[in-house]
């Protein structure tokens, strides 16, 4: 999908002023790093990251080689296994003849609507129920997009299905899911992208709660222990961090490995191994101001590491709601608040790579509610197909 990048620069010209010098700011490190041939790794939530096209738009910077390494949710990765995003019909499950008790909140069922060749390639992997299909075709009912391999049948039964032969490969060769889900995922997600570049993407242990028996594969292909190990390996190699739309990111970017801020103390002294985010730049987009606030008042103050340095509750001394992530975050002397919708963010620091660091990306994401974002999602539906099986036996 070849963007038209006028409506990008409107997007940044509307931004409020320190929004915008926060995001000039971000982009200036990207840029800095990527020409000393540095290294910049993502920490991407679920949800927004999908919906707004940033998945698909994070792909094509890991084909481009502007990010070297993506952390992750068990919600996303199942998403990526059926195909990132997709349409969906949704009747009355009762109409169907199921039992209120298993549908969810609003009796709803859904169908995913996939081209008649998918179907008969589908059938050689699965029995499906086309006397199903056909009575949620002819009943009334919406059609949307949405995030894949979720609820709809029968894509989420075989997400949910493919998990489990997934794990067991997983298992036999002693790598995470994620690695093995990889090649058989489509180019144009983050899984299939990090595959055909080499590059580590994984699931955060915070993250591991979701996709349901997708995010209990992935936590049982590996220990935990290997898990956050090799999350510290990625996060110590970068010079840039940049988080999308995640919660619980100071049990992910500082973790049990991390000494800067005190957590890896005792891995340290053990002899582990262990890594400092001091000196690296973090960013993080999100439309929190309090994590503006937090991150003002340490400038200024130093109340955050004050509040910690006496043990007192911080909430409290600065008189904001007051999340864990933004501790570690407003102590970084090279953190980054990006306050701004991810879906504005991300393609406004896409487009400046493009111009700055000479590249040609073939794909850049829109903000949903826009035309071009609705056009966005309608071509990741058609394009961005979900895992081919026949692909993980080779």
């Amino acid at each position: 999908m070849v963007a038209n990048r006028e409506p990008i620069e409107l997007l940044y010209r509307n931004l409020p002023v320190d929004t915008k010098e926060m995001l000039d700011r971000a982009i200036s490190n990207i840029v800095s790093a990527k020409k000393k041939d540095g290294k910049v790794v993502v920490v991407t939530g679920s949800g927004p990251n999908i919906h707004e096209g940033v998945t698909t738009l994070i792909s094509e910077l890991i084909h481009k080689g502007i990010i070297d390494g993506v952390t992750t949710s068990s919600a996303v990765i199942a998403h990526e296994m059926a195909g990132a995003l997709e349409e969906v019909k949704r009747v009355d499950g009762k109409k169907l003849g199921f039992p209120e008790a298993m549908l969810p909140k609003g009796s709803i069922f859904e169908a995913t609507l996939m081209p008649a060749d998918f179907i008969k390639q589908l059938e050689k992997e699965m029995l499906i129920d086309t006397a199903l299909l056909e009575k949620i075709l002819s009943l009334d009912g919406s059609v949307i997009i949405k995030a894949a391999g979720n609820m709809a049948y029968p894509l989420g039964l075989r997400t949910e299905n493919l998990a489990k032969e997934i794990l067991f490969f997983a298992k036999s060769k002693g790598v995470p899911f994620e690695v093995v889900a990889g090649a058989g995922a489509d180019r144009l997600t983050m899984l299939g992208a990090a595959h055909a570049k080499g590059i580590p993407i994984l699931v955060t242990i915070p993250q591991l709660v979701g996709g349901g028996m997708v995010g209990l594969a992935i936590g049982d292909s590996i220990s935990l222990t290997e898990r956050a190990t090799k999350v510290a390996k990625m996060l110590q190699s970068a010079d840039v961090i940049i988080e999308s739309a995640v919660a619980l990111t100071q049990e992910i970017h500082d973790g049990p490995f991390e000494t800067y801020t005190g957590h890896g103390l005792w891995s340290r002294w053990e002899g582990y191994d262990t890594y400092s985010l001091k000196d690296k730049v973090l960013i993080r987009i999100d439309l929190d101001p309090s994590l503006k606030k937090a991150w003002e008042f340490e400038k200024q103050s130093s109340k955050v590491q004050a509040a910690i340095d006496e043990g007192l509750p911080k909430t409290k001394l600065m008189s904001i709601p007051f999340r864990m992530e933004m501790s570690g975050f407003a102590r970084l002397e090279k953190s980054i608040p990006v306050v701004a919708d991810l879906g504005v963010a991300w393609p406004i620091i896409a487009l400046r790579l493009e111009q700055q660091l000479g590249i040609s990306l073939d794909f850049i994401s829109y903000p949903q509610q826009s035309p071009q974002g609705q056009e966005m999602r309608k071509w990741i539906v058609e394009n961005v197909q979900p895992i081919v099986k026949k692909k993980l036996f080779q």
